[in-house]
């Protein structure tokens, strides 16, 4: 994919932010400019993988431990000669 950088200043970016913002969501590359020279790119927020603190407990009451969990079956217990 090509990026096309593009340079505006600071009055055109007040008037067409939310179009600049757009451009830099389709991976266009925006430079705000004051007095002709660079200032700020306009990039868009990467966004970070989910932290446990932010996924701890959201299974709560969705999985069941049956009540024989712990036990093992005949045929597996004699297979492993655990009798």
């Amino acid at each position: 994919m090509l990026c096309f950088m593009k340079q505006i200043g600071i009055q055109g970016a007040k008037a067409n932010l939310s179009r600049l913002i757009q451009q830099a969501l389709d991976g266009e590359d925006v430079v705000i400019t004051r007095n002709g020279h660079a200032v700020v790119r306009l990039v868009p927020v990467v966004q970070a993988a989910p932290t446990l603190a932010s996924v701890r407990g959201s299974l709560k009451g969705k999985i069941r431990i049956a009540d024989d969990f712990d036990e093992l079956p005949d045929d597996l217990a004699d297979a492993l000669g655990a009798r």
